[in-house]
């Protein structure tokens, strides 16, 4: 009897050990849901490229929330985002948002920039103070040509 009682104990260990795995990387993954009682803020840009549902949302370089959808307007022709930002952080009204890269050859992700006011945010709020991503080739196309807009 305490043979078997050894192999439960053991196995059952063994499944707890592995059910913890999988939330661990579940969570470092992003594939849980991780979204839980974060507000809500939307964002209109000309352009966002390089960015997909799932990208980060940083302040400060630190990953605040993330994209949660993508749509083109169709009246406005731009992109509108929307994303989520832990709840225990507070926007004041004037902040930016970013599209930005890590590098000429990192990905991209949404760069929030608070600005000074003391009022904020409310869930759900539209961020008005949007740059949109800079292609690099675009770039490096009006370099070649001289760096005038024509």
């Amino acid at each position: 009897m305490s043979e078997n009682t050894t192999e439960v104990i053991v196995g059952g260990a063994v499944l707890a050990a592995a059910l913890g795995f999988l939330l661990y990387a579940g969570q470092l993954t992003g594939f849980t849901d991780s979204t839980a009682g974060a507000n809500s803020f939307t964002a209109s840009f000309r352009s966002i490229e390089g960015v997909s549902v799932g990208t980060d949302v940083r302040l400060a370089g630190v990953k605040v929330g993330t994209v949660t959808s993508l749509v083109l307007n169709p009246q406005t022709f731009r992109a509108d985002a929307r994303f989520t930002v832990a709840s225990g952080v507070e926007l004041p009204q004037d902040t930016a948002a970013i599209v930005s890269s890590e590098g000429l050859l990192g990905g991209s992700f949404i760069e929030l920039l608070p600005g000074g006011s003391l009022e904020t945010l409310e869930p759900g709020s539209e961020i008005e103070d949007t740059q949109s991503s800079v292609s690099l080739i675009e770039l490096l196309l009006r370099f070649a040509s001289g760096g005038g807009d024509n």
